[in-house]
């Protein structure tokens, strides 16, 4: 079943989530529940996103790039590889000090670079070479694969497929009993930081 997006709409919807809840991270400042909520959904998406990207869209460039296509994903496992041991860290920290506080802006820097580079360099490379019909299928099965990926960071697991696929579907049952254990923002806090 293919998207109604294509696969650069749908990495770029997911960024833009990634921008948001950092927003309203910043703005619940004085509110260490709702800070403490936005840091989780934050560290969620970021965690989800880069995973789904490793398993799906980096193995397109790989194979459709040629050796360009090596190269860039090579250089965006690296920066994924960062920002994961920066999530893992920020886990053992207290939303809201003034140490995390830092980390999430140095995670946030990082990933604007990485995001533009994948936006601008990345997706307008790939996409002519696969079509339409085959880029809305690409970002429907990253949607879907985000679904079933770990949401929080493994910094040492694999991040090539197959292993990290293998390592993914052993992961992810763990950090969703996690997940039933962390306080998310709800709807009314989301309406509220708008």
């Amino acid at each position: 079943m293919a998207s109604k997006q294509t696969l650069t709409e749908a990495i770029k919807e997911d960024h833009q989530e990634m921008y948001e809840y950092h927003e309203y991270y910043k703005k619940s400042a004085g509110d260490p529940d709702a800070q403490a909520r936005w840091a989780n959904q934050l560290r969620w998406e970021i965690a989800r996103h880069a995973v789904g990207e490793e398993i799906v869209v980096y193995p397109l460039m790989e194979k459709h790039l040629g050796a360009e296509g090596l190269k860039l994903t090579d250089h965006d496992r690296e920066e994924h590889q960062h920002v994961k041991e920066m999530l893992s860290t920020m886990e053992s920290m207290t939303p809201g000090t003034e140490e995390y506080d830092k980390l999430v802006e140095r995670m946030m820097v990082s990933l604007h670079n990485h995001n533009d580079d994948e936006e601008i360099k990345d997706l307008p490379l790939l996409e002519p070479h696969l079509g339409e019909d085959a880029s809305k299928d690409a970002a429907s099965q990253f949607s879907l694969t985000k679904k079933f990926v770990p949401t929080r960071a493994h910094p040492g697991a694999p991040n090539k497929p197959p292993f990290e696929t293998l390592a993914g579907f052993l992961l992810a049952p763990i950090d969703k009993l996690k997940d039933e254990f962390t306080k998310f923002p709800t709807k009314e806090m989301e309406d509220a930081t708008k």
